[in-house]
């Protein structure tokens, strides 16, 4: 196994030499932002609307990896196509470290279909995600010794920010009426969250979006919906909407009316620059997205009042 192994503080003498830090997805990046505030430059491989599980590393990305101090990546196999360059910076004495490995195993979920590998998207439970804060803060701290004290008092600070919205997920979602707690989406990215904040969770593909979906998934996913009188269906940014598309005409061919509930962050966070593109915004989109949909109740602008009103497609109440 690799050592796999953000609420900002001023760092050490401006002459200092920051540390380069190299993540793979856009929430692990955004963890190291939090922890290393400005005593590293951290960068992301994979920015808005990538599938890191259909992601190859460029010779560009090659070369920042090289050149970094520091590599974060998810790890459990999410970034599947790239564990041969890893193993291979890794022997080459680069810290590699996989941040998601670094939480409680007794947590993680194990899908019988996933061939005895653990279900990779931890960062849907907010909770469980804060634990990957303490390997990427030694992951930091090892790099960087004198930073060692900005790095914890960071990590403490951005734990208890998470541990806020972890409560307005978990409020939110709990106000969804009991008929509609079901949550269906492009591919099983949410079982983490499902499991957190009591929610069914159905995927039309697998874990990962290498997987095909059947007609008899889509069949029954259908007659779920019908069944239930579930009022929406969910999109992925990441993912193909085809085959969510299909649940709502087929939803109609047995007169339920289902709407697209909004499209929510899976795989990747939102636009750089933007709320939604920072791992708190994702997840608040996503939650008030959700919440809103199924009939829940949950405020327009989410979390802490940033949400884009254009964000909640088909959520209005």
């Amino acid at each position: 196994m690799l050592i796999v192994a953000p609420v900002l503080l001023t760092a050490g003498p401006a002459a200092a030499k920051r540390l380069s830090v190299v993540a793979t997805t856009g929430m692990v990046a955004d963890l190291a932002r939090a922890v290393a505030g400005d005593r590293a430059e951290v960068a992301a491989l994979m920015g808005e609307g990538v599938d890191p599980h259909l992601y190859k590393p460029t010779r560009s990305d090659m070369a920042r990896l090289l050149r970094a101090d520091v590599v974060l990546i998810n790890g459990l196999r999410l970034e599947g196509k790239m564990s041969d360059a890893f193993e291979r910076l890794s022997a080459a004495g680069k810290p590699v470290i996989a941040v998601a490995e670094g939480v409680d195993e007794a947590r993680l979920i194990a899908p019988p279909e996933f061939a005895g590998h653990h279900d990779p998207h931890v960062w849907m439970d907010v909770a469980l995600w804060a634990q990957a804060l303490e390997s990427t803060r030694n992951a930091l701290s090892s790099a960087d010794p004198d930073g060692a004290g900005t790095y914890a008092r960071n990590a403490d600070a951005y734990a208890a920010q998470l541990r806020e919205l972890d409560a307005y997920a978990r409020r939110v979602l709990g106000s969804v009426p009991a008929n509609a707690r079901v949550l269906i989406t492009a591919h099983d990215a949410f079982t983490y969250l499902g499991r957190a904040y009591g929610i069914e969770v159905r995927g039309i593909q697998g874990i990962s979006t290498e997987s095909e979906a059947g007609l008899k998934t889509i069949e029954e996913l259908v007659a779920l919906l019908a069944e239930r009188k579930v009022p929406a269906v969910f999109p992925e940014t990441s993912v193909s909407d085809r085959n969510v598309l299909a649940l709502v005409e087929g939803a109609a061919a047995r007169g339920h009316t289902v709407v697209l509930g909004g499209a929510l962050f899976s795989d990747a966070m939102g636009a750089p620059g933007t709320y939604e593109g920072t791992y708190v915004g994702m997840i608040d989109h996503n939650v008030t997205t959700i919440a809103r949909a199924l009939g829940g109740d949950a405020p327009a602008g989410g979390f802490q009042g940033k949400l884009r009103l254009a964000s909640h497609v088909g959520a209005a109440r």
